[in-house]
């Protein structure tokens, strides 16, 4: 499914009026999750459309003084923050059926912003990197999840989704993610390699999971960049990268589990009736894409294998992320 008129319009709104906030050079990052760009279906996870304004903070900006009061944080440790807007549409596999598709998931929408604080700390053979993530929004009709996909199915003349009737019910959330990572890092046959473990938590009436995983980057140039690009349910990882300095490139896979407590797009609305599933409590995701670096402009593309994340699932799911970002 594309970006529909009015998701373009949002995100342009969102530039336009950040400019006047940047007192320096900012990056700024468009990302589009969604299942057509890996297998061409389109159901579960059917689209995500994120924004996300990065910087590096002044000496006396907030997030410095709030990385302080933070344990295990100090307001030297913050190297970039980004602000962030997105949209998420999810469905069950066949959206031409009007009635309630009892045996798979909900229809839901979820429209959020969000603050992320990043810290990337330089050791001898080896970095560690922090991500802190504070997310607000609504799950529901007013997240305009079902007059989106109309409108875009309209447009490519795709199937008509009738069973948005069954979404979930408005519910605002909160939701507080924190994610660290261990690189070593090494040169082989001339390459830079980075791989190493992580671990990480959400926390929230939207998510609550507990996640670990191991990662590997490999490529030239790895140093101008920070981090693999995250997807749903993670925030968004940093997609800050060092300008100029030519061409970049790097390799990167991913594999990641997680125990999730808590998924109200699967288990349906908190304190109202609504249609859900019932969750594994284990999900794993296997993630391998390319990233291209050049000068101010960088390019990430990535799929990402999904195991089944409720009981009665047919199969596994499969999605794909792109991400351009430029400095401004």
């Amino acid at each position: 499914m594309a970006i529909s008129p009015l998701q373009a319009r949002l995100a342009l709104t969102v530039v336009v009026s950040c400019i006047p906030l940047a007192s320096q050079a900012d990056l700024y990052s468009l990302k589009v999750e969604n299942d057509i760009i890996a297998t061409g279906s389109d159901g579960h996870y059917t689209n995500g459309f994120e924004l996300m304004r990065s910087f590096k903070p002044d000496a006396d900006h907030w997030s410095r003084r709030f990385a302080n009061a933070m344990p295990g944080w100090d307001a030297d440790q913050v190297d970039n923050v980004a602000y962030r807007l997105g949209h998420q549409l999810y469905t069950p596999n066949d959206i031409e059926r009007t009635e309630l598709i009892e045996d798979d998931r909900p229809y839901a929408a979820l429209l959020f912003a969000g603050i992320s604080i990043f810290s990337d700390d330089q050791h001898e053979g080896w970095r560690d990197t922090n991500g802190l993530h504070l997310d607000v929004g609504i799950v529901g009709p007013a997240a305009g999840g079902e007059k989106i996909q109309r409108r875009v199915h309209d447009v490519t003349d795709s199937d008509e989704p009738r069973g948005w009737g069954n979404q979930l019910r408005n519910e605002p959330f909160v939701n507080l993610a924190y994610q660290h990572r261990w690189w070593l890092q090494h040169r082989l046959a001339g390459l830079d390699v980075e791989y190493g473990p992580s671990a990480g938590f959400a926390l929230g009436n939207l998510y609550t999971y507990g996640s670990a995983g191991f990662g590997l980057r490999i490529g030239q140039g790895l140093g101008r960049s920070f981090s693999i690009p995250a997807v749903a349910p993670a925030q968004s990882g940093s997609m800050f990268f060092d300008q100029g300095g030519g061409f970049a490139w790097s390799l990167f896979a991913n594999v990641e589990g997680r125990y999730m407590a808590q998924n109200m797009l699967l288990e349906g609305n908190t304190f109202k009736s609504s249609h859900s599933v019932d969750p594994n409590e284990w999900v794993g995701d296997a993630k391998a894409g390319v990233a291209l670096t050049w000068n101010s402009w960088q390019l990430a593309f990535a799929s990402v294998w999904r195991t089944r994340e409720f009981k009665g699932q047919d199969e596994h799911d499969q999605f794909g992320s792109l991400t351009v970002s430029t400095w401004f």
